[in-house]
């Protein structure tokens, strides 16, 4: 599969999530065999008043190449401003543009998955942003803002006549959120009417999943979103299956454990001690989700404070498995 002039053997990307696909995860995504991670979604508006935390998300590092750098926005003319600020700084390989978050803050400023019940203004931002940068461009959407108004064919058609290179669809509706079943027929109606690459998004958790998806919708790509949280194995094993045939065991405890300690490690590096502890509990309550005794783990980490608090958890944690 290939998106602008990038080449990917193995297409399983990593989705876009605030809060998550920071630079450490990417890292440790791309490590792990993920084609490309898609950076958590920057707002135009931050860029374009040179907000401090905007610009912070923007500041990336070579480990995590190639990125797609996402920006969400309302109007033509201050997407169009980011993306070729993105551009100038040479932080990405690709930019991707959201038409599919839900979340009310963003949805009531008419960005995100808003977009979905305006096509033409749609169309107009995504025009205007690959006339503004030489980046391959990408779209992420949903299949349509609820039940009675599913455009996701119509969105895909004219983001293909916009010029952008490639779109991912999360076979769900805004007004599911992230709830029931993602539609993957609405994705294979969209491949079926659409000449650029379709990357298909929503309940791709297994391998089973993974070959029924590029089965049922003739995708070119998978995105995984939620199912990579805590999980970054997933992209080892969706990449030894696509490429072997085969699967890796899952990670042992003692494997869980060492991650933990250098994902935190790395959050401390980025962001500060302090910040770095307290983003790193969500992430292990994901690490040991399904783990026996994984209740009585997730309660210790949401009150870890500092790095010794997790060693001593990541210590107590092994120290268990060892017993059974």
């Amino acid at each position: 599969m290939k998106i602008g002039g990038l080449d990917f053997p193995t297409p399983v990307f990593l989705a876009p999530m605030a809060g998550v696909t920071d630079t450490p995860y990417r890292i440790l995504a791309r490590e792990m065999g993920c084609a490309m991670a898609f950076a958590e979604m920057v707002s135009v508006l931050g860029i374009h008043f040179r907000n401090e935390k905007t610009l912070e998300m923007l500041k990336t590092v070579p480990a995590e190449r190639p990125l797609a750098m996402q920006l969400f926005g309302a109007q033509p003319e201050p997407v169009a401003e980011a993306a070729a600020y993105v551009e100038s700084l040479n932080c990405a390989d690709v930019i991707d543009f959201n038409m599919g978050c839900p979340a009310p803050k963003i949805v009531k400023n008419n960005a995100g998955s808003a977009l979905l019940k305006d096509p033409e203004r749609a169309e107009r931002i995504l025009a205007a942003l690959v006339k503004a940068t030489r980046l391959p461009v990408t779209v992420k959407m949903r299949i349509g803002w609820d039940d009675s108004s599913i455009n996701a064919v119509e969105m895909a058609e004219r983001a293909e006549a916009a010029g952008v290179s490639a779109i991912a669809v999360h076979g769900r509706t805004r007004e599911q959120y992230y709830k029931g079943h993602a539609d993957w027929e609405m994705i294979a109606a969209v491949k079926r009417a659409v000449k650029i690459p379709v990357i298909a998004n929503g309940d791709i958790r297994t391998t089973n999943d993974l070959v029924r998806v590029f089965r049922e919708t003739d995708c070119d790509g998978v995105m995984i979103g939620r199912a990579a949280q805590g999980n970054p194995w997933i992209f080892r094993a969706f990449r030894s299956f696509l490429e072997t045939g085969t699967t890796p065991p899952p990670p042992t405890v003692a494997e869980r454990g060492a991650l933990i300690l250098r994902h935190l490690d790395m959050l401390i590096q980025y962001k500060g001690d302090y910040i770095g502890a307290r983003e790193m509990r969500k992430h292990a309550t994901w690490y040991t989700k399904g783990m026996t005794g994984g209740g009585e783990l997730r309660d210790a980490f949401n009150h870890a404070e500092t790095r010794a608090d997790f060693q001593r958890i990541v210590e107590k944690m092994l120290e268990k498995s060892e017993e059974r």
